[in-house]
C-alpha cells in the first residue's frame, strides 16, 4: 500500500482535511513503522497461534466451570440448548464430551491448547493469505472457538475484502443460542470487536 492510499483512507475516516502537524506525525509514523510491518501479518506464517492476549480472551469468555469441591471439574449442558452439545472445561465439546463426563484440571488445559491449535489452523484456511494483524487473528480464533463459523460467516468473507471495519460490526450479529439472544455472547461479541479493531 502506497503513502498516498493511506492518507486518502486516513483523512476518509476523519471525515476532513489534515493539519499540516498531523501529515508531518503521520509521515513519522510510516517512516519508522515502515508501512505496515510485515511481523503483523499472520496468515502464510505457518507456525503463527494465538496470542496470550487470545488465549486469555477465550479463557475468560469460556471459564473452567463446575469445579467439583475434589478439584475435578465436570460436564454442563448447552445454555441454550440445556442439553447437547456438552461441555466441559474451557469450552470443550465433542463426542467424546456427554453429561457423565469428568476431567481434571490438567486435561482441561491440555484440551485448550489442542482445541486452540485446530481453530488457529481453520482461521489461516480460511482467511488465506490477506494482511491479519495479530490482534485480528486472535479475534477470529476467539470467534471461531465459539461458534464453529469461520468458514461460513460473512465477516470472513469482509476480512478478506480488506473490509474490517464491516467485519468488526459483523461480530455483533452472532450473539444467539437456541435462538434466544444470549447476554454472555452479546459481551463476548463486543470484546471480540474490540479486539479484532485494536
Amino acid at each position: 500500500m502506497n503513502r498516498k492510499t493511506i492518507f486518502d483512507h486516513v483523512r476518509r475516516l476523519l471525515g476532513r482535511g489534515f493539519r499540516q502537524s498531523e501529515v508531518e506525525a503521520l509521515d513519522r509514523v510510516l517512516d519508522e513503522a515502515g508501512g505496515i510491518l510485515p511481523q503483523d501479518r499472520v496468515p502464510s506464517v505457518p507456525s503463527c497461534g494465538v496470542s496470550p492476549a487470545g488465549i486469555q480472551l477465550v479463557k475468560r469468555f469460556e471459564g473452567c466451570a463446575r469445579l467439583r469441591p475434589d478439584g475435578l471439574v465436570e460436564a454442563y449442558p448447552d445454555p441454550g440448548t440445556g442439553a447437547a452439545p456438552w461441555t466441559i472445561g474451557w469450552g470443550a465439546t465433542g463426542p467424546d464430551i456427554g453429561p457423565a463426563t469428568v476431567w481434571t484440571r490438567e486435561e482441561c488445559d491440555a484440551r485448550l491448547e489442542a482445541d486452540l491449535q485446530r481453530h488457529a489452523a481453520d482461521v489461516r484456511e480460511a482467511i488465506g493469505d490477506v494482511p491479519t494483524t495479530q490482534a485480528q487473528f486472535d479475534a477470529l480464533v476467539s470467534f471461531h472457538y465459539n461458534t464453529g463459523a469461520i468458514r461460513r460467516a460473512s465477516l470472513t468473507r469482509l476480512h478478506r475484502a480488506g473490509r474490517h471495519g464491516d467485519a468488526a460490526n459483523e461480530f455483533a450479529r452472532w450473539k444467539y443460542a437456541g435462538g434466544r439472544v444470549l447476554k454472555g455472547l452479546v459481551r463476548r461479541r463486543n470484546e471480540e470487536a474490540r479486539l479484532y479493531r485494536s
